[in-house]
């Protein structure tokens, strides 16, 4: 064989083999600028601002990649986002444990780009971030001119049901939250500038954009902007007694019935139902929720450590996923990665989508679904004890602190009783 066709096989044997390989992500041209970040969303044409700080937590095994890690801040919260992608002279960040990212250019103390829900056709709302900022709406740390300082008794145009405002100010920054009966709105953060107020949280699933200006009666009149579409407006009176419709008694059994019943798969496709012998004789714990619910990780959280410390007390918890999609692959997913990144040890079932009402149909005997989560307490004798709507979380201070007093009280009883 001549040199000549020796060369052209050893030639064609190189392109052939750099078809085999697979795609390569373009290698990082920058690196990402560490500290403090003051970001916006623009929705609905209003801008809502939110904090976050990048770390540098080490360089990969295989490589001298660094890795970063990103903290997203709403007044004491600081949720850890450990997926965070530079490719080329771009940014992609997965946020935590839901089903939708930041994707933005890196242009060093700038980035300019979108963030997305993936479940979602055509959602995107515009984001930039720029470094070594670290305020929220104003930089300014003028006195306020009014207090909003306490509880408020509000009323969402759109609902029925009277919520309470608890805000904590301090200068003119203010923390607190909005809790409703089938749930609160999570760690806000803000502003009072004059005689308008403001407040914002995004958590990677949720962004919400509160603002309401004091009227001349002391009341607060103001909007509350969701996401991409939705929008309502509020009211609002200073009452510290105020209070909500009872959470345990919204969702109840329909006539007849005093049991729950229901078989899902789990997340290897095996069908699991609440007759199963490993729940006989055991305290049960239902738990309706999603992994693209905010309130609902709340929840998982606190379940996750409480069943950590009693799961030898004779005492279950089962999970009933309703997802985005209607796809078992599609939600078996997005529930283990939210196992895996809580670190939860009870089981899980893919029960449905989130649809409130399709949900409800999975669990005929509820007279309704209104809220995820929603938590049912079943007695060792296979009865449906208490069904306790929504709940109220972290941010929610000293009502969070009352859910968890009253749970345990409630779960030491049922765990007591003999079967």
């Amino acid at each position: 064989m001549n040199p000549r066709t020796n060369s052209l096989i050893f030639t064609l044997a190189i392109v052939l083999a750099s078809c085999s390989l697979p795609e390569q992500k373009s290698p990082p041209t920058s690196t990402l600028s560490v500290g403090k970040w003051r970001a916006t969303l623009e929705l609905q044409g209003q801008v809502l601002p939110f904090t976050f700080e990048l770390k540098e937590v080490g360089n990969a095994s295989s490589d001298t990649s660094r890795i970063y890690e990103l903290y997203l801040e709403n007044a004491e919260e600081k949720l850890r986002v450990d997926e965070v992608n530079l490719e080329g002279d771009s940014v992609r960040i997965p946020m935590h444990i839901f089903d939708t990212e930041i994707i933005a250019k890196n242009e060093g103390d700038q980035w300019v780009g979108y963030w997305k829900k993936n479940y979602e056709e055509d959602y995107q709302l515009s984001f930039e971030a720029q470094h070594a900022n670290d305020y929220r709406f104003v930089p300014t740390a003028d006195k306020a001119t009014v207090e909003v300082d306490g509880k408020w008794a509000v009323q969402f145009d759109d609902d029925s049901l009277t919520s309470i405002g608890i805000f904590q100010q301090q200068g003119n920054r203010v923390t607190g939250s909005f809790l409703t009966s089938t749930g609160d709105y999570r760690f806000l953060e803000g502003n009072v500038v004059n005689d308008e107020l403001m407040l914002s949280t995004f958590d990677g699933e949720h962004a919400f954009l509160f603002r309401a200006k004091m009227q001349d009666d002391g009341s607060l009149k103001g909007d509350f902007w969701s996401g991409s579409h939705y929008h309502t407006t509020w009211t609002a009176q200073q009452d510290e007694n105020a209070a909500l419709t009872d959470v345990n008694s919204l969702t109840y059994l329909k006539k007849n019935y005093d049991r729950l019943a229901f078989t899902f798969p789990n997340l290897q496709g095996d069908s699991v139902s609440l007759s199963d012998p490993e729940y006989e004789d055991q305290v049960v714990l239902v738990q309706i929720f999603g992994t693209w619910c905010p309130n609902c990780m709340d929840e998982t959280k606190f379940l996750t450590d409480w069943y950590r410390e009693n799961k030898d007390r004779g005492v279950e918890i089962i999970g009933l996923a309703y997802e985005q999609k209607d796809d078992f692959n599609y939600a078996r997913k997005r529930v283990q990665k939210m196992v895996d990144k809580l670190n939860v040890k009870y089981d899980f079932l893919i029960a449905g989508v989130s649809d409130k009402k399709k949900a409800a149909e999975t669990l005929p005997m509820l007279n309704r679904i209104m809220s995820f989560p929603t938590l049912i307490y079943i007695d060792r004798n296979g009865k449906v004890a208490n069904i306790h709507t929504g709940f109220s979380g972290p941010g929610t201070g000293e009502y969070y602190e009352k859910f968890v007093q009253e749970f345990d009280e409630r779960m030491n009883t049922l765990l007591n009783q003999p079967s």
